[in-house]
């Protein structure tokens, strides 16, 4: 379904991504991580197209993203959900209205009573059913999450972009944010994309983790052989936390 073959990225004379390759089957979870400035959120930036690499080649569902085409980008983006971190919702609008703004602001609106019907199947997916009159500056910082999820479900997206979605909450509220992650992967069999600073967030959600080194992808690892890596910037990343 995801496939970049041999991406570099630069911006001045700092390299970011030198020559990285990864291929992502439909359905598949996976998370990436890394140190700050590594370069993680620049691959979802690629992904959707708001960046385009300086050489190499995206494709999702085979079809090239960089295109010079803004029809056939915007076809591809309409497979893909990005769940932002810290939710960036409009505070003008309601959680339903920020639910189905994808639904009504395009080219072709669908009528609302469909709107409504998607909003409210969205919400209920997510566990924000009865919260569509509510107001985001009303919301718990978990519950804001879970809006801007159902918001990136919306429109039925084949892959789903998840940026930091649990950065900042305490533990009770991220391991129910990370099952809402397994449970809607599992249920809408959408592929998603993880990334994510918090430990349980890693170990929780994904089924292949990858940590970017000097631009980068090592070998991939799993929530269960991470723990015990042999790879040596993957031990330094988490001295302490596990028990080497």
């Amino acid at each position: 379904m995801i496939h970049l073959d041999r991406i570099t990225k630069s911006f001045g004379d700092k390299h970011i991504i030198r020559n990285l390759s990864l291929s992502i089957e439909k359905g598949e979870r996976i998370c990436i991580i890394g140190p700050s400035g590594c370069g993680k959120s620049t691959i979802l930036k690629l992904l959707v197209g708001l960046l385009r690499p300086d050489s190499g080649v995206v494709r999702i569902n085979s079809q090239l993203v960089e295109t010079e085409n803004e029809r056939e980008l915007h076809k591809i983006r309409r497979d893909i959900g990005f769940a932002f971190q810290s939710s960036a919702l409009f505070d003008s609008i309601n959680v339903a209205r920020n639910v189905g703004f994808s639904l009504t602001e395009r080219e072709n609106p669908l009528p609302q009573y469909e709107v409504d019907r998607i909003v409210g199947e969205k919400l209920k997916l997510v566990g924000m059913d009865g919260f569509e009159s509510s107001m985001p500056s009303s919301l718990s910082g978990g519950q804001a999450r879970r809006v801007g999820i159902a918001r990136a479900l919306a429109h039925e997206p084949k892959i789903v972009l998840y940026d930091e979605p649990t950065a900042g909450l305490d533990p009770q509220l991220c391991r129910s944010i990370e099952d809402t992650i397994v449970s809607l992967s599992e249920t809408l069999n959408v592929t998603s994309i993880v990334i994510s600073h918090q430990i349980s967030t890693m170990l929780r959600t994904a089924e292949k983790i990858y940590f970017m080194h000097e631009g980068r992808f090592l070998e991939p690892e799993t929530p269960q052989s991470i723990q015990n890596s042999t790879q040596e910037p993957i031990r330094e990343f988490f001295k302490g936390e596990f028990n080497y």
